[in-house]
């Protein structure tokens, strides 16, 4: 695997090394920012979130509504018990199942949905650097291509403001 990335410490030196990135023709796919803490200020900080957790949580809590109900359901019908004239499937004490089934399922999709996008089975990222730990924040292309020159990636990173630049053969 080769890279060629750079560490700054602020923050919008980080937004013109992105934007300079991408004027020097690389896809945002292709380009990697990763830092010790979020940067909501800055719009490289939004490029990869992920905007569909909501629609799977609530289409968890319905799968668990249904389930909540069919469970309580299928389970007052399947051993009818004799309740001198009230209704077999009551619903109110019914809602306290129904309830956490729906909670259940809500929490079991978006954990699930939070170790798909966040790739955990995976112990590192594609790249990585221990300075990142110590608040610095990289920028850089992984796989920039063998023929591919780099030039203009190592101009990029160094325009765009005080940083190292480093590479990985």
């Amino acid at each position: 695997m080769t890279a060629i990335y750079a560490l700054y410490d602020d923050p919008e030196v980080v937004q013109r090394a992105v934007d300079g990135l991408r004027t020097a023709g690389v896809p945002d796919g292709r380009i990697v920012v990763m830092s010790s803490e979020p940067f909501e200020d800055f719009e490289f900080s939004h490029r990869d979130k992920a905007d569909w957790l909501f629609t799977v949580a609530v289409a968890g809590g319905v799968v668990g509504l249904a389930a909540g109900y069919w469970l309580t359901r299928l389970t007052q019908l399947s051993w009818p018990l004799r309740t001198s004239g009230m209704p077999i499937v009551a619903p109110w004490p019914n809602l306290i199942v129904i309830f956490e089934m729906t909670m259940l399922g809500a929490i079991l999709a978006t954990v699930v949905t939070l170790f798909i996008s966040a790739r955990l089975p995976r112990r590192l990222p594609r790249f990585y650097d221990p300075e990142i730990s110590d608040g610095y924040i990289l920028v850089g292309v992984a796989n920039p291509g063998a023929d591919a020159d780099s030039r203009p990636l190592t101009q990029a990173l160094t325009d765009a403001g005080p940083g190292r630049i480093k590479r990985i053969e």
